[in-house]
């Protein structure tokens, strides 16, 4: 696949400033929603963080209009061991990592009160005016906008990203596994496909002051954990 996630990232360059940076609002929902919440799958080796992160959560969702959006972690990289074993094609291994997203949201979405499976902007609104707090399923709405090159170079950062713009939401938080760092925390398309206007903040799931801030405040800094 390495020849084929070269064309693929080749290609993502090509792609005007407007395409990936500037979608303008007729791309954007207003449904109200402030925040995207981005829940790493690698949390699920870390349980007592991962509930700790939900209950940070329910608790924001409280004050601040939310949509959580799933990482892959485990159910994601069964996907890459096959496409290591048996070398599946880009838009095979994209769309099987893109359900993998699903899986995990509803996992999220049963252990979280008021947790409301959704799969795309109508269902956020239904969800948000019923009070719950919506959980995305994304393959449904990815399939139809198909928006994304098919690379491992996208993962649930860059949908997340994605996600957030059409919602119209104003920050997106990534929540990661404790001990995350470095300049891989992010895929290599994210800062491609993250509106400039979004403001974005990344916490590992330990550092649970930093997480409840970030749920909670205003317009926050890019920050990337040390």
């Amino acid at each position: 696949r390495s020849s084929a996630v070269k064309a693929q990232t080749v290609a993502m360059n090509q792609l005007k400033p407007q395409e990936t940076e500037d979608r303008g609002p007729e791309t954007q929902s207003d449904m109200g929603i402030t925040l995207v919440a981005k829940v790493g799958g690698g949390l699920l080796a870390h349980l007592e963080h991962l509930d700790s992160t939900l209950a940070e959560i329910v608790t924001a969702a409280q004050e601040v209009p939310l949509l959580v959006v799933p990482g892959g972690g485990p159910f994601a990289e069964a996907i890459r061991d096959v496409d290591r074993r048996l070398g599946l094609s880009d838009d095979a291994a994209h769309w099987m990592a893109v359900l993998a997203m699903d899986q995990y949201a509803h996992l999220l979405a049963s252990r979280m009160p008021n947790g409301k499976l959704v799969w795309g902007s109508d269902d956020i609104a239904t969800a948000m005016e019923d009070g719950k707090i919506p959980v995305l399923a994304p393959y449904q709405w990815m399939r139809e906008a198909d928006p994304l090159p098919h690379s491992w170079d996208v993962t649930s950062d860059s949908i997340s990203a994605w996600v957030a713009d059409q919602v119209g939401a104003e920050r997106l938080v990534l929540v990661k596994p404790p001990g995350a760092s470095g300049p891989a925390i992010v895929d290599p398309c994210f800062d491609r496909i993250r509106a400039p206007r979004i403001n974005v903040e990344i916490v590992t799931a330990d550092r649970i002051d930093d997480l409840r801030v970030a749920l909670r405040s205003g317009p926050l800094s890019r920050r990337r954990p040390s």
